[in-house]
């Protein structure tokens, strides 16, 4: 029986740790290949790479259609590139779910 993604805390402590911030150079030859998602910031990164490893297609249809999960495009890449941007990054094999961090609410 396949638990609940909101219930995997063993997956969600898995992932959580294996996070890391990673300078946007050392993505890009996973850009290239096409396997680096974006995730916005309102979004739980770490929910998100829970979601996908359990094959959650509602809420992730959900978060496509909605424009907070989307595959890098060219535009981000650039202006990654040329910031020095350092990113929240996780692998959920194949993928790699990049966010930037999150803005500070004043």
């Amino acid at each position: 029986m396949q638990t609940k993604p909101e219930k995997d805390t063993e997956l969600r402590d898995k992932v959580n740790r294996e996070t890391a911030r990673l300078p946007w150079s050392e993505l890009i030859k996973h850009f290239a290949a096409g396997t680096v998602v974006w995730v916005a910031d309102e979004l739980d990164l770490v929910d998100v790479a829970v979601r996908i490893s359990h094959d959650d297609k509602q809420n992730i249809a959900t978060w496509m259609a909605e424009g907070k999960i989307a595959k890098v495009n060219d535009q981000q890449a650039q202006t990654w590139l040329e910031t020095n941007a350092n990113l929240w990054a996780c692998v959920v094999s194949p993928f790699i779910l990049v966010q930037e961090e999150k803005r500070k609410v004043h």
